[in-house]
C-alpha cells in the first residue's frame, strides 16, 4: 500500500539488497503478480470487493505466503479495493461492482520474510472513453517511471517523470500518499512521491528496490479520509486510478519484479 507522504526530498537512509535478498524479492513479487492476475480475471459486474478479498486470501495462503496488509496497523482485510473516487485503502465489503466502475486492487504478501506489493486499476465491463484514457495515462506513467530506475539517475527523475506525463495529459497526481522502498519491511526508505522533489535527492544505486505507484486524479489532487479511518477519496469526488510495480535497480537496467512471464 502507498504510505503517507512526509517526504522532503532530502537525506534518506536506503537499504541496498544483496544478490540473495534480490532473489527472495523476485519470488515474493512474482507470487503477488500471480495472485493479481487471478483477481483481475474475476472482475466483472455483480462481483463484490469482498469476493475478491476472500479469493486473494486463499490464493496467497495456498502459495505458502502471508497477506501483508491484514493486521498491518490494524487494517482488517487482505487486499485494498478502491472503487471510482476512492483513491487508496478501500476496505472490501459486500458492495457489488457495477458496469462502468473502475476498481483499484492493491495486493501485498510476505513470503520467506520478504514483501511483494502491486496495484492495478481495471474497468468493470464497459467504461467511458475518458476513464479508459485515465487508466492508459497511469499505465504510461508507471512504465516510464520504471524505465528511469537506472543506476546514476536520481530519485527525483522517477518522481518528475510521473508528474510530467500526468500534467501533460490533464491529470493531477495525489500528493498525500507516495511510493516507497520495499524489502524485509513493506515500507522502507526512500519515499517516492509522484511529483518533483527538491534537489539534492538520492542517486540510484544497484540493489535499490522500489515500489513505484502513480495515483492520478481526474480533478484536483486533494483527498480526504473517510470515517472508517482507511478509505481515501478525492475531495471533488472525481475518478482516481492507481498502478504499482516493484522494480529493482541493477547494473543491467531496471528489473520489474511484479511481472509474470
Amino acid at each position: 500500500r502507498p504510505c503517507r507522504s512526509d517526504c522532503q526530498g532530502g537525506h534518506t537512509m536506503t537499504t541496498l539488497k544483496s544478490a540473495e535478498e534480490l532473489q527472495r524479492l523476485r519470488e515474493s513479487n512474482r507470487l503477488v503478480a500471480e495472485v493479481m492476475q487471478n483477481l483481475l480475471e474475476m472482475v466483472e459486474p455483480s462481483i463484490s470487493t469482498l469476493d475478491l478479498d476472500v479469493e486473494a486470501d486463499r490464493l496467497i495462503r495456498e502459495r505458502g505466503a502471508i497477506p501483508a496488509f491484514k493486521g498491518y496497523r490494524d487494517y482488517p482485510n487482505t487486499i485494498c479495493a478502491s472503487v471510482n473516487e476512492q483513491v487508496v485503502h478501500g476496505i472490501p465489503s459486500s458492495r457489488k461492482l457495477r458496469e462502468g466502475d473502475l476498481v483499484s486492487i492493491d495486493v501485498g504478501v510476505r513470503y520467506r520474510d520478504f514483501y511483494g506489493d502491486m496495484c492495478r486499476t481495471v474497468p468493470v465491463g464497459k467504461i467511458s472513453a475518458s476513464a479508459e484514457r485515465q487508466i492508459q495515462t497511469a499505465r504510461i506513467c508507471l512504465s516510464e517511471a520504471c524505465n528511469r530506475a537506472v543506476v546514476g539517475n536520481r530519485l527525483g527523475d522517477i518522481c518528475m517523470t510521473i508528474e510530467a506525463i500526468a500534467h501533460r495529459n490533464g491529470y493531477e497526481v495525489v500528493r498525500d500518499y507516495v511510493g516507497h522502498g520495499i524489502g524485509r519491511r513493506l515500507h522502507e526508505d526512500p519515499q517516492i512521491p509522484n511529483f518533483g522533489i527538491p534537489r539534492p535527492n538520492i542517486r540510484l544505486r544497484p540493489g535499490l528496490v522500489l515500489a513505484i505507484e502513480p495515483m492520478l486524479n481526474a480533478g484536483n489532487w486533494e483527498v480526504e479520509r473517510l470515517s472508517d479511518e482507511w478509505t481515501v477519496i478525492t475531495k471533488d469526488r472525481k475518478l482516481s486510478v492507481h498502478f504499482e510495480d516493484v522494480v529493482a535497480v541493477t547494473e543491467d537496467g531496471p528489473e520489474i519484479l511484479t511481472r509474470v512471464d
